[in-house]
């Protein structure tokens, strides 16, 4: 400093003051604050002036994760930051461990926003000459040259705004963001590479929120909006030139400059094809990142731009379709989007992406399913689109497994489309995946999903071979997991082999159903065992092994558990009931008089009532309990109250159980014929009570002399309306004791039809024959 001319001014010295630190808020980055202060001293070496100026320093922590130690990533910035001063170790420790913990939400809307340092979508145009701060204005004046300066210019501020640190500084220049905005508005047609790198240096301002602002004022969301639109119009032009010229060459094959033109013509359209795909990749990027604000989205939203992205979608640049993937998912949050994307078939497309080489994109494609999965229209077209086995492969990839697994879930919503997945390698992917968990929680996507496939009758035979129901069991009752028990429950309602498989599992059902255990798990065991209508288990052996009566009549007291267990228990009494000892037992506990307790306290509960009539239903086939039902309880009369109910299923067990008493105890017979006539004829037996007999409406019904046609007589009382078939009809309407000894002997040849296995199975034309003569039935 002494060789400078007398009278210059020169620095004395600089230091840095005041530092403090602070986290970034939305980066996994420390923000470090510091003053530094100058002093110019003049000629005689007095202090002139001193300067201050408050800078800031990012730290960015790319390397921070949930496993990082903090106290050796705290030395390690202390040491290389020499603004940091090793009193604040402590400090800095303190920030990165709050950092290592933070919520999650910041960094998905960080991943969600591409920024420039980690994903540029464009590189810019090579140059030999490296950008500087300190030369923008040189830089700004070549935006009003020719269009190669012009690229030129735009590149070096690429350079500039591809470091974060600079942007403060670019956009406090008025002149240069002006020229970038007027030359990318009248000149963008010229040049794709003009207005890409344009395009490129307000991506950088997009990807921070507060310079939304900015990019916003100069109006450049618009217009990317037409850049994109002409560009994929220019496209369809270079499909249909393309094609036209492969046409020709193909008639005329013998034509060599046919055959170099075509090649001429498909070289110079990869080449721009090329470039076009860069301009798209970062317009969709600015976009995206503006996107942010939903006001923003709507206006893009209002410009198609669902159906812009989704017409991007054939291209094959794994890069371009990654951004175009990810805007997309950003849209399906919203009801119209969605709407959009069904309308132009974008599942079809998204397809075609499944699997892909690109992870990243794979991912986020997955994302994108699974949000437009939650849509019944949409799911059926990812089936129709062979979505189904391609998803079900993906159970392989430990990376996309969890999305996967959720798309299959909400397709096995739907019962159109359980009995596909018997044909896909996805059930025993998920058994193996159950069984791999050993004692661990399972994964709740995982149950849910073997849960639904459980319903259906293909899968559950698929998940039983082999050792699959055992293990499940030995699973479910080690382990107490109500959801695997759920499973099981689903398994054992399918008739056929696989009903059998769970005999041997019966008395390790029976021996949960107890007081002591949960009842969530109780209730799965008892809809379990309800399931089981086998003909070989032996019912009667069960209950008195496990003393299982006692149980199910303390059970079956109003408010002694929550309903659902209640009706489980029902529901087991009425599976049970259809063995005749069992029955017998039953009835011989009391179990009658509570069940009628129950029908008081849950009368207007149409599933109780469905289920009480159900076991009194089976109870009638016995001759052991059949006189208790009838004789020695008010169950008739309640059958009777029932039979009209406004429930369908109700109806049929009424009156098919009324069916049966009416057989056997005559005086009930009466009482419900009676009721029956009383209940069909009502309206009009209402009508003839009620209604005069007017002479002068009703000429008709009298002579001449105004006698009535059937005098005193009952007017039902008619042997006329009658039938008169020989040997059953006499002449004065009585019917001859033969007909009933024929009757007698016709009802001896039919057997009682199969009892329905539930309260729900009846079918409205089933008929019902039964031979009351024999001990059992």
């Amino acid at each position: 400093m002494d060789s400078l001319p007398a009278g210059d001014p020169r620095y004395l010295k600089r230091r840095v003051k005041g530092c403090t630190l602070e986290v970034h808020p939305t980066e996994r980055a420390l923000v470090v604050q510091y003053e530094v202060e100058a002093t110019v001293l003049g000629e005689l070496g007095n202090p002139m002036v001193e300067e201050r100026k408050e800078c800031q320093k990012i730290i960015r922590l790319k390397s921070l994760n949930a496993h990082t130690d903090t106290s050796s990533l705290a030395q390690k910035v202390v040491e290389e930051c020499r603004l940091i001063p090793s009193s604040k170790l402590h400090e800095v420790e303190q920030l990165l461990f709050y950092l290592q913990n933070r919520k999650q939400s910041n960094d998905i809307q960080e991943k969600n926003r591409i920024s420039p340092q980690d994903s540029t979508p464009y590189a810019g145009v090579e140059l030999d000459e490296v950008a500087s701060i300190n030369s923008i204005d040189e830089y700004v004046d070549l935006m009003y040259e020719d269009v190669q300066e012009k690229i030129r210019g735009a590149t070096l501020i690429f350079q500039l705004a591809r470091n974060p640190d600079n942007l403060e500084d670019l956009i406090e220049n008025d002149a240069a963001l002006g020229a970038l905005a007027r030359v990318l508005r009248e000149d963008w047609k010229q040049s794709v590479d003009l207005a890409t790198t344009i395009v490129s240096v307000f991506f950088c301002f997009s990807s921070f929120s507060q310079f939304h602002g900015l990019v916003t004022h100069f109006k450049i969301g618009a217009l990317c909006m037409n850049i994109i639109e002409h560009e994929l119009k220019r496209f369809d032009l270079w499909q249909d030139e393309l094609q036209k010229k492969k046409k020709a060459y193909e008639e005329f094959s013998e034509n060599q400059n046919l055959k170099k033109e075509h090649e001429k013509s498909f070289r110079k359209y990869q080449s721009l094809l090329t470039k076009q795909e860069q301009l798209l990749r970062v317009a969709l990027c600015l976009l995206l990142n503006l996107a942010e604000d939903t006001r923003t989205e709507l206006k893009m939203r209002n410009k198609n731009i669902v159906h812009t992205l989704v017409k991007i979608l054939d291209r094959e640049d794994e890069e371009l379709l990654l951004v175009v993937v990810s805007f997309l998912k950003k849209l399906s949050i919203f009801l119209e989007n969605k709407n959009d994307m069904a309308e132009t078939f974008a599942v079809e497309k998204l397809a075609r992406l499944v699997p892909c080489d690109h992870e990243y994109l794979l991912s986020t494609n997955l994302r994108l399913l699974l949000n437009l999965s939650f849509d019944t229209s949409l799911r059926s077209q990812m089936v129709q689109t062979g979505l189904l086995p391609k998803v079900s492969s993906l159970l392989a990839d430990e990376a996309q497994r969890q999305l996967s697994m959720c798309i299959l879930y909400h397709i096995s919503m739907d019962d159109r489309f359980k009995s596909m997945f018997a044909d896909t390698d996805c059930i025993p992917q998920l058994m193996k995946m159950v069984f791999d968990c050993g004692e661990e929680t399972m994964d709740v996507a995982l149950i849910s999903l073997c849960i639904n496939l459980a319903a259906n009758k293909s899968n559950a035979k698929v998940i039983c071979e082999g050792n699959g129901l055992k293990m499940l069991m030995k699973r479910a009752v080690k382990l107490k997991d109500v959801l695997v028990m759920k499973m099981i429950r689903n398994l054992s309602q399918h008739s056929g082999p696989t009903k059998s498989l769970f005999l041997d599992h019966v008395g390790d059902l029976a021996a949960e159903i107890s007081q002591e255990e949960a009842e969530e798990f109780v209730i799965e065991c008892l809809g379990t065992l309800a399931n089981l209508t086998i003909a070989d288990l032996d019912w009667a052996l069960v209950l008195k092994e496990y003393n299982l009566v006692p149980y199910l009549k303390d059970r079956i007291k109003p408010g002694s558990a929550e309903d659902d267990l209640i009706l489980e228990v029902v529901i087991m009494i009425g599976t049970v009931s259809m063995d005749d000892s069992c029955a017998a037992m039953l009835a011989k506990s009391g179990i009658i008089p509570a069940l009628i307790e129950l029908l008081n306290a849950r009368q207007e509960d149409d599933e109780f009532v469905c289920q009480i009539f159900y076991v009194f239903y089976q109870m009638v086939f016995h001759k052991a309990t059949r006189n208790v039902i009838v004789k020695d309880t008010q169950v008739p009369a309640y059958l009777i109250d029932m039979m009209h109910d406004s429930n369908a299923e109700v109806r049929k067990v009424c009156n098919n159980t009324l069916d049966i008493i009416a057989e056997y105890d005559e005086e009930w017979g009466e009482k419900i014929q009676n009721e029956k006539f009383r209940w069909y004829n009502c309206q009009w037996l209402e009508m003839v009570e009620n209604r005069p007999m007017d002479e002068a409406e009703e000429p008709f019904l009298y002579g001449e002399d105004g006698e009535s046609f059937i005098g005193d007589r009952d007017l039902l009382e008619r042997p006329g309306l009658f039938y008169s078939a020989e040997g059953i009809i006499s002449a004065d309407g009585a019917i001859s004791p033969e007909f009933y000894t024929d009757l007698s002997s016709l009802s001896e040849q039919f057997v009682p039809a199969d009892r329905p296995v539930s309260a729900y199975g009846f079918r409205p034309d089933e008929q019902f024959f039964f031979n009351y003569n024999t001990a059992s039935r």
